[in-house]
């Protein structure tokens, strides 16, 4: 289950949400947006960065990072980042906050002892979301976050109902959604049907089905291009996330011969041409 994708696809839609993990939010957090950030001339890609509007009085900028599986250089890279984007933007901003996600403690880096200033600083909140409690006693973005990390199979389709109904009865479908597309990963080897039917939903069309399954496809073929070709410009990652499903399965099968960019550049260049 990608669920990195689904939190940044949550902050997309909801960029307001992150503020509700903090202890002292900024006066314009309704206003903040969320972006990817690619530091140039690095290998290095923010996937959650929460940009000040340009008008906030104090401009802080909050780095979040949604961490799902073992990764002791998880806390290296993410202070690199941080700390290059803000070497590269010093005049924009004047404060840092930064939120790192794990489902529970024990997913995250071994050794602290070199990051200890920083994680101790009060400009780092560490959240283990299996200490949040019951999703049912959250707001409903909380409860998004939460229902990602409910293994349980009675336990999600109950949640996710919890979810739902709550979601009709302020009508954010956005939400429907991404319930509806948390439950699809969780459970991916069920039909559209099999998922109507557990979650008591009746869909004029299967939008957030067909969503997910191209965002999975296309993160699958982005990591092959990547351990293949190396890292992709920002102009080829474009074309690639206006390909269509049936697309995707194509170049899926050709970058199986790829031994050189421009093998995939000539291969975009002929999805263009027909």
């Amino acid at each position: 289950m990608r669920r990195d994708s689904i939190f940044y696809k949550l902050f997309k839609q909801f960029p307001g949400l992150l503020f509700e993990l903090v202890d002292q939010p900024p006066p314009q957090a309704a206003d903040y947006q969320f972006e990817s950030v690619e530091v140039k001339e690095t290998a290095f890609r923010i996937d959650g960065v929460f940009l000040p509007p340009a008008n906030a009085v104090s401009k802080i900028v909050f780095f979040a990072e949604v961490q799902f599986q073992k990764d002791e250089d998880l806390y290296h890279r993410f202070f690199s980042e941080l700390f290059l984007f803000l070497y590269r933007h010093s005049i924009r901003y004047d404060d840092w906050f930064g939120v790192l996600i794990f489902p529970s403690r024990s997913l995250e880096p071994s050794n602290l002892t070199i990051h200890r200033a920083l994680l101790e600083s009060g400009q780092v909140r560490r959240v283990y979301l299996d200490e949040l409690g019951d999703l049912r006693q959250q707001p409903l973005g909380l409860g998004l976050m939460l229902l990602t990390n409910v293994t349980a199979e009675t336990e999600a389709v109950e949640g996710a109902r919890f979810l739902l109904e709550q979601a009709r009865q302020q009508s954010e479908q956005a939400i429907i959604d991404l319930v509806t597309t948390i439950i699809l990963y969780k459970f991916s080897n069920l039909s559209r049907e099999e998922i109507e039917a557990m979650l008591g939903l009746n869909f004029e069309e299967p939008r957030a089905i067909r969503e997910a399954k191209e965002e999975e496809a296309r993160s699958l073929i982005l990591k092959q291009l990547n351990r293949r070709l190396g890292a992709i410009s920002e102009q080829l990652l474009s074309q690639i996330q206006a390909l269509s499903v049936e697309q995707l399965e194509a170049l899926g099968e050709a970058l199986l011969d790829f031994s050189a960019m421009a093998d995939l550049e000539g291969w975009l260049q002929g999805q263009v041409r027909k």
